[in-house]
């Protein structure tokens, strides 16, 4: 049986071993540049001898519209793309693979982080009751306007020019972000889209948006360059639970089978908080949706050592994501080879600020120092 620290071949990346590093918002792109601290972030957690052999980055908007959180990062410019450059280097330097996650929030996010000041766009008009981070800290998500159904297409197609960006950065692939609530989620659940349009409705109506995004990315680089994040019944973000989330997300699923797409990277449970929503009647099977997508599975949300373990070796997963273990142990690959102790993580640190809770959590060989 195959073991967490097995290498894997995950559509056209080969890996050295079968840990994610999840993606992680931290806030600390001014100007929404990637910049030389975040190189240092990402490269102290690349080598696959003691981190992870696969690195998600951060949410990466694709357009400017996109945005949602102060000083997040972008690929929908040269400047971009150009400043990129240095982390994806850095990464590759230190022997790991890494993809970009494509990211629009849609309706989470506050129109002081929107071009002039406009409202942001969803699939709906109606408020999410949740709050992002901007200037003046965490504050409520401003009313969105409903996107017209001529001009989903230009959304589509940001998708597609970020993944183009995105390999021209050095990157080895993209992962979909159509998770936690933002705007892939505003499409595919009814609980959020009430629109009337080809983008509403039924599930095939309201599955059409991912399909039409899937489709354009892996045109553009590839199906084996690229991957999607889902998360069937996380209510983050004012998320509330579709209907049929079962049928919704295993549709969803079945649909993208043609693309032979490079992984499926889940979410299981509540994002950052309980893994088993039944009690709060969000029951979830997912190995049934497992059984639908014929490519490489991701597992994530609150997995320990021994669970990650587990879930490898019984076949449940190929591979597992690691978000907050990360962010505290730069050699979070070593530590679980090990099972050493961790880090405690330092929650005032997250968003935004310097190097401080950042790149100084020791590793290992430091404390042995």
């Amino acid at each position: 049986m195959p073991t967490l620290f097995d290498p894997i071949r995950l559509g056209e990346l080969d890996l050295a071993t079968r840990i994610v590093m999840a993606p992680l918002t931290r806030n600390r792109a001014p100007g929404q540049l990637p910049n030389a601290l975040m190189a240092q972030y990402y490269a102290q957690r690349a080598d696959p001898a003691t981190g992870a052999a696969l690195i998600v980055t951060e949410g990466t908007p694709v357009c400017p519209e996109g945005h949602g959180y102060l000083d997040t990062p972008g690929l929908h410019s040269d400047e971009q793309v150009a400043s990129w450059r240095a982390v994806t280097d850095a990464v590759h330097a230190r022997g790991a693979k890494i993809v970009a996650q494509l990211w629009h929030v849609g309706r989470i996010s506050h129109v002081s982080l929107q071009p002039g000041g406009a409202a942001p766009v969803s699939s709906t008009a109606r408020v999410a009751h949740s709050r992002t981070f901007t200037r003046d800290g965490f504050v409520p998500c401003s009313p969105p306007r409903a996107l017209a159904t001529a001009e989903v297409a230009g959304v589509v197609d940001a998708f597609r020019r970020a993944a183009g960006r995105a390999l021209d950065a050095g990157f080895d692939g993209v992962e979909i972000h159509g998770a936690n609530g933002y705007l892939i989620e505003q499409f595919l659940r009814d609980s959020i889209n009430d629109r009337d349009d080809a983008y509403g409705g039924p599930v095939d109506h309201r599955t059409r948006f991912l399909r039409e995004v899937m489709a354009a990315v892996a045109g553009e680089i590839g199906g084996g360059r690229t991957g999607l994040r889902l998360s069937p019944v996380t209510p983050v973000n004012d998320a509330g639970q579709d209907s049929g989330a079962q049928a919704l997300y295993e549709a969803a699923v079945a649909q993208l089978a043609p693309l032979k797409l490079a992984y499926l990277h889940v979410v299981e449970g509540q994002t950052g908080g309980p893994r088993d929503l039944s009690a709060q009647g969000a029951p979830f099977d997912y190995a049934a949706l497992r059984r639908r997508f014929p490519g490489a599975w991701i597992a994530n949300n609150g997995y320990t050592r021994a669970m990650a373990l587990d879930a490898v070796a019984s076949g449940e997963a190929d591979l597992v994501a690691f978000g907050k273990g990360f962010i505290a142990n730069p050699d979070l690959g070593l530590r679980l080879r090990r099972d050493a102790p961790l880090n405690p993580l330092d929650t005032k640190t997250l968003y935004g600020g310097g190097a401080a809770g950042y790149v100084d959590y020791p590793t290992l060989a430091h404390a042995t120092a």
